[in-house]
């Protein structure tokens, strides 16, 4: 997947990682820039979707991509929340999988359910 980030020029500018040892060990196997913006957040593991949501919605102005690494059903259910085209992500998510969101051209705070184009869904297994 990490491969795939960079190949497909998908380094965010900010990453949010759950505290959880498997979600830093996923964000580790990425092999981001080291110049990466990378948080840390004990919140982030065990939260709901709306914890999620609303942690995005914290996410500063300037800050144009972010990468939310994080734990099941709630990734999931974020992405299915926040996108317009749900149905592309109903099944279930594969483990390190990777859904993109374009969103339009709002401020952080303004994030809410159904704003968002889910551009593509990718798991480890479908790359090469």
């Amino acid at each position: 997947m990490g491969l795939y980030l960079q190949e497909s020029g998908l380094i965010p500018d900010l990453v949010l990682c759950s505290s959880a040892k498997r979600a830093q060990q996923t964000l580790d196997l990425l092999g981001l820039p080291s110049d990466t913006d990378v948080h840390i957040e004990g919140e982030l593991y065990g939260a709901s979707t709306a914890a999620l949501i609303g942690r995005l919605r914290r996410v500063g102005d300037a800050t144009r991509s972010v990468l939310l690494i994080g734990h099941n059903p709630s990734i999931q259910d974020a992405a299915i929340s926040l996108a317009r085209n749900p149905g592309a992500v109903a099944s279930k998510f594969p483990t390190a999988a990777l859904a993109e969101l374009l969103l339009p051209e709002i401020q952080w705070r303004d994030l809410k359910p159904g704003v968002g184009e889910l551009t593509a869904l990718t798991a480890p297994r479908t790359l090469n």
